[in-house]
C-alpha cells in the first residue's frame, strides 16, 4: 500500500467521520456522493445511504462517549477511500478538495485529530516508546 495514499485516506476519513456529526453534514453527503459518482456511478447511492447510517451510530457513541465505535467508522472510511483512490488515482486531488471542503464547511473544533505522524530514531541500546493515543508499557526483568 503507498504510504502518501493510506495518509490521504486517513485524513479524509477523519474528516468525513467527523464532518458527519456537524452542520456541516449535508456538505459531507454530497462530496462523499460526487467521488462515488465520477469513479463508481452505480455504487454512489449506497455509499451515500451508508454514510447516512453510520452517522446515526456517530451521533449515538458521541453521546455515549463511545470512542471505539468512532475509531471503527474512521478505519472503515479509509480503507473504503484507500481502495478508491488506489483504483482511480485521478480522485487524489478531488480527494484534497473534499477534506478543504467539508473542514471549511465546519469550526474547527468539530473535528478531532485521528492523524499522528512521529518520527524517531534509536541507536546503540536505545528504546523508543512512542504512542499516539493510550500507552502502557510493562517492563520486565
Amino acid at each position: 500500500m503507498d504510504l502518501e495514499l493510506a495518509a490521504l485516506a486517513g485524513q479524509a476519513a477523519s474528516t468525513v467521520v467527523n464532518g458527519m456529526a456537524t452542520t456541516g453534514w449535508e456538505q459531507v453527503q454530497r462530496a462523499v456522493g460526487e467521488l462515488w459518482r465520477r469513479a463508481r456511478p452505480g455504487e454512489a447511492d449506497a455509499a451515500v445511504r451508508d454514510l447516512d447510517r453510520m452517522r446515526a451510530e456517530l451521533l449515538a457513541a458521541r453521546r455515549d462517549a463511545d470512542d471505539g465505535t468512532e475509531e471503527e467508522l474512521v478505519s472503515e472510511w479509509k480503507q473504503r477511500l484507500r481502495r478508491l483512490m488506489a483504483d482511480h488515482p485521478e480522485l487524489v486531488p478531488a480527494m484534497e478538495q473534499l477534506i478543504d471542503e467539508v473542514r471549511a464547511a465546519g469550526r474547527p473544533e468539530d473535528f478531532r485529530a485521528h492523524r499522528v505522524t512521529m518520527k524517531a530514531r534509536a541507536s546503540g541500546r536505545a528504546r523508543i516508546t512512542m504512542a499516539g493515543r493510550d500507552v502502557n508499557i510493562t517492563r520486565r526483568r
